[in-house]
This record gives structure tokens, C-alpha cells and sequence, in this order.
């Protein structure tokens, strides 16, 4: 008897294409399906989170992305959301569940708090991304002081996907935050992490510098 999953399963082997799947390897992801097509299949199913749960079992990097599109956010057990981000090795579905699953939990700050403090860079990566999102709409009982000091001890060294996490919230406070801008840029300066990432034309260099500055100044002629 074939069930849902078995059908979605099969939309998407159908829709894999071998030259999207060799630009996403390039990035570290493992799936060819085309991104448009596959949000059409989840407002198609709309939210189904008894489904969302078995294609996330299947372990199939598009299905996973499927997954996050059509389930219910609050209804994860915080704990079930750790043991889900630590299986979520590939960036595009790492990405996804924290920016659109983990954050809308009410559990995320929990989260937050132990994922930043993980020896696993990858698990690191994603408190760090959850810190940048509380800095940039809810700052309050943040310490950005001593989130400055642990990005001035830790960014140069911290692997890519951590460096490129803390990175972006060292950006964020110098573009948000007026009075820590000069010691953001100041960092940024000296640790020159990101400053030769190659850029395209009327793109934003992602070297906190050169961000923070573009950033402020287009906020700044608005």
C-alpha cells in the first residue's frame, strides 16, 4: 500500500535535476531539487506534521527541506529540536530549521543558551545565529559587551560555519547598536575575517567593516 510519504518521496526523485544537485554539492548540500518547485509541493500539502516527522526520518536532504516547510513549529519537543539540528549536517537544511522552525519555538531561547555554549561548531553555529536574531529585534538582557569579548577571543580561529555565525551578529550589533558600532568595527578590523570573501558587484561584503557601514548608510538615506 503506498502511503503520502511513499507519493512525496517519489514527486521529488522525480523532480531531481543532476545540475542543481552539483551546484548544491558545491555548497555542501545534498539534494538537485529546484526550490521553487519544492515550496509549491508545501503549500500544496500545507501543514501536516505527522508527515513532517516521517520525511524528516527519511534523512533525504529534500525531504528534510519539504519537512520544514509543511510542519508545525510549536508542536516539536524542544528537546526533539536539538537532537533534530545535531542530524541536520548540510547548510541549506540547517538554515532552515533554525530560521524557520527553532525561532519560532518557544523553547528557542533554551536553545540559544546551550546550542552557543556546544563544543560542536556546527551546533555552536546555530546559537550564534539565534544570539544575532535577539540582538537585532530583541536586544534586551543581552550582554553585548561580553558577546563583543567572546567574538574578539573566538572568531579568528572558529571554523567556517561558527566564524560565518558570529561574524553576522558581530555585524548586527555594530548596525543596530550605536554605542558598541566603533568597538564592532574595531574587531572587524583587526581580525580581518571575511575581508578577501569574494563579493559580487552591488552585493554587500560580508566583512563586518565594510557591512556594518553599508548598512547604516543605506538606513541613514531612507
Amino acid at each position: 500500500m503506498t502511503t503520502q510519504k511513499d507519493e512525496v518521496l517519489a514527486e521529488l526523485a522525480a523532480l531531481e535535476d543532476p545540475k542543481i544537485r552539483e551546484v548544491n554539492e558545491r555548497h555542501g548540500d545534498d539534494h538537485g531539487v529546484n526550490l521553487t518547485k519544492l515550496r509549491a509541493i508545501a503549500k500544496r500539502l500545507k501543514t501536516q506534521q505527522d508527515l513532517a516527522r516521517e520525511l524528516w526520518e527519511t534523512g533525504d536532504g529534500a525531504a528534510r527541506l519539504l519537512a520544514l516547510l509543511i510542519c508545525r513549529p510549536k508542536a516539536f519537543e524542544r528537546d526533539e529540536l536539538d537532537v533534530m539540528l545535531r542530524e541536520a549536517r548540510t547548510p541549506k537544511v540547517h538554515d532552515w530549521l533554525v530560521n524557520y522552525v527553532v525561532k519560532k519555538h518557544p523553547g528557542a531561547e533554551a536553545l540559544r543558551l546551550s546550542w552557543t555554549a556546544d563544543p560542536d561548531p556546527v551546533v555552536a553555529s546555530a546559537g550564534w545565529a539565534l544570539t544575532t536574531e535577539r540582538v537585532a529585534k530583541r536586544p534586551e538582557g543581552l550582554d553585548l559587551a561580553a558577546i563583543l569579548d567572546v567574538i574578539e577571543a573566538q572568531m579568528r580561529d572558529a571554523p567556517d560555519r561558527l566564524q560565518w555565525a558570529m561574524n553576522h551578529c558581530l555585524a548586527q550589533i555594530g548596525i543596530d547598536h550605536p554605542e558598541y558600532r566603533a568597538r564592532a568595527m574595531d574587531i572587524g578590523e583587526r581580525l580581518e575575517v571575511l575581508k578577501d570573501y569574494p563579493t559580487p558587484p552591488n552585493c554587500t561584503s560580508p566583512y563586518a567593516p565594510a557591512w556594518i557601514t553599508e548598512i547604516v548608510r543605506r538606513r541613514q538615506t531612507v
